[in-house]
């Protein structure tokens, strides 16, 4: 039997009626489904499942009711499957989740018609090496980000690309992005932006202290290590905005291309450009 995942931001309480009318349009085409805790709020009778485990159960379609940030803790639990990502906006961007409630249906009769189209987009592969080991590992669509905590003062840190030095210096943190992240944390440091087709990685200081510091495209194969050679008192690892780990002195952040994908799914193909005019108002006076 086909299955769908549906995956919802927490505490929308519309929620309640877009599931119920949702859910009886995949049990009229003789879909099961499958909720996540955030979803299963809104439905009585069902047993949630967490998203970590709903690969698992290997559905057809994953269906996501919310925001960027919602969209961003699909893809990464999805990240290690073929599964399309159906992105419905709920929230109050929406740059990932692009298309609206209106198009929910239409998009997944095209679905259902083999009409829609699917978007891949690469992801980074983030790792932590302490003393020689690897300690933890992440794919993120967006960005990993290595900064200091809640105290004001800069943190040191080292960047080598490819084994080559590239220079050492203080600065709040350093941002490494895909190509997808490039119009999120990176945007607003000031770093470019990049089509998401193109296969690279970017490299951006937040606020250094030096003038000759800018930001970095690199070839999509490249590895870009991080270390942390100072600590003012805290550090970071943040993924994606989500998931966060304190480093410690010495510690490197060694970011690649993930083997791994996300595939959106499309009523229609949008374009970058079409997305920075209707989300960020871009070239307009």
């Amino acid at each position: 039997m086909l299955q769908a995942a549906i995956i919802s931001k927490p505490l929308k309480p519309e929620l309640a009626g877009i599931l119920r009318d949702l859910i009886a349009w995949l049990e009229a085409r003789h879909y099961n489904y499958l909720l996540d805790p955030d979803s299963a709020t809104y439905v009585s009778g069902v047993n949630p499942i967490p998203r970590v485990d709903l690969p698992k159960h290997k559905p057809n379609l994953v269906i996501v009711l919310g925001g960027d940030g919602t969209l961003l803790a699909a893809a990464r639990a999805f990240a290690r499957t073929t599964t399309p990502i159906l992105s419905i906006n709920l929230g109050s961007l929406g740059f990932l989740t692009e298309i609206p409630l209106s198009e929910l249906y239409a998009t997944l009769e095209a679905w259902c018609d083999n009409c829609a189209e699917i978007e891949v987009r690469s992801m980074m592969r983030a790792e932590i090496i302490r003393d020689g080991r690897l300690v933890k590992q992440w794919d993120a669509l967006n960005d990993v980000v290595v900064a200091k905590g809640t105290i004001a003062r800069m943190g040191d840190y080292s960047v080598e690309i490819d084994q080559q030095a590239v220079a050492t210096f203080r600065a709040d943190g350093i941002i490494v992005s895909t190509p997808t992240g490039s119009t999120a944390y990176n945007l607003a440091a000031n770093g470019p932006i990049v089509m998401p087709s193109v296969n690279a990685m970017l490299v951006t200081p937040i606020c250094p202290h030096l003038l000759t510091i800018r930001p970095i495209v690199v070839p999509g194969e490249s590895t870009v290590c991080v270390e942390v050679v100072g600590v003012p008192n805290e550090i970071y690892l943040t993924v994606d905005g989500q998931e966060a780990v304190q480093l410690k002195l010495g510690d490197r952040v060694r970011c690649q291309r993930s083997d791994a994908a996300v595939r959106l799914l499309r009523h229609r193909p949008n374009g970058l450009f079409s997305v920075l005019r209707s989300k960020l108002k871009w070239g307009e006076r």
